[in-house]
């Protein structure tokens, strides 16, 4: 298993369907500094999605970053991926767990309290809060924001890693990490910035330079 400490996990914007540009913003998290890459497809077909998660498994493992997939476990299992992101909505852990095998990579999306004190019982990597703040990116389905005081209180009952994701950006990034986060994931601060490049490696050093453990 890897530890999770620090992490900035860039999430694919899917709202970039152009291959060109997808991967062309994929590269630059990657070349910033992005410790983990989420690969995030919610309305494409299954064909599409294959085709783009291989071409992103290659580009991730020039620069030795690991690559897991949202919610589609039969996309990770075509691809060997190095693990999967799931939500409380989506295949249930003990079934992810036994297919994907003991190193793979899972992360739980958690929006309350009771939620992470279920995750504690599971062997998840970390868990996701979402959201953490509101945002633009994510429309669907979308639980309350929990803001830095949810996250103080499941920080205070939880045993896994945490990884905060829902309007994060440069200027409170910092303030997720103080107050007890493990890592951030974001889209649209690095999918929609004028150099997603740099946009990564600032987000990367507000929170600490040591990143994922590999």
């Amino acid at each position: 298993m890897r530890d999770f400490k620090n992490v900035l996990m860039y999430v694919t914007d899917d709202t970039i369907s152009e291959n060109k540009l997808f991967f062309a913003v994929l590269e630059a998290a990657l070349k910033g500094g992005a410790d983990i890459i989420q690969l995030r497809e919610k309305n494409c077909d299954t064909l599409f999605f294959y085709k783009r998660a291989v071409a992103a498994k290659k580009c991730c493992e020039r620069y030795n970053t690991p690559l897991i997939i949202n919610d589609r476990l039969d996309i990770a299992l075509a691809i060997n991926a190095d693990g999967i992101h799931i939500g409380q909505n989506d295949m249930p852990y003990a079934i992810a767990r036994t297919l994907l095998g003991k190193d793979k990579i899972i992360g739980l999306s958690v929006s309350n309290e009771k939620q992470a004190l279920e995750a504690n019982l599971l062997d998840v990597n970390y868990i996701g809060i979402s959201p953490i703040f509101a945002t633009n990116t994510k429309t669907k389905d979308l639980s309350t924001p929990l803001g830095i005081e949810g996250l103080k209180k499941i920080k205070l009952l939880s045993t896994k890693r945490i990884i905060c994701i829902g309007g994060i950006d440069i200027h409170n990034a910092e303030n997720i990490i103080q107050n007890g986060s493990d890592g951030i994931a974001v889209i649209s601060s690095i999918s929609r910035a004028k150099n997603s490049q740099i946009a990564t490696k600032k987000l990367k050093n507000s929170i600490c330079q040591t990143g994922l453990i590999k």
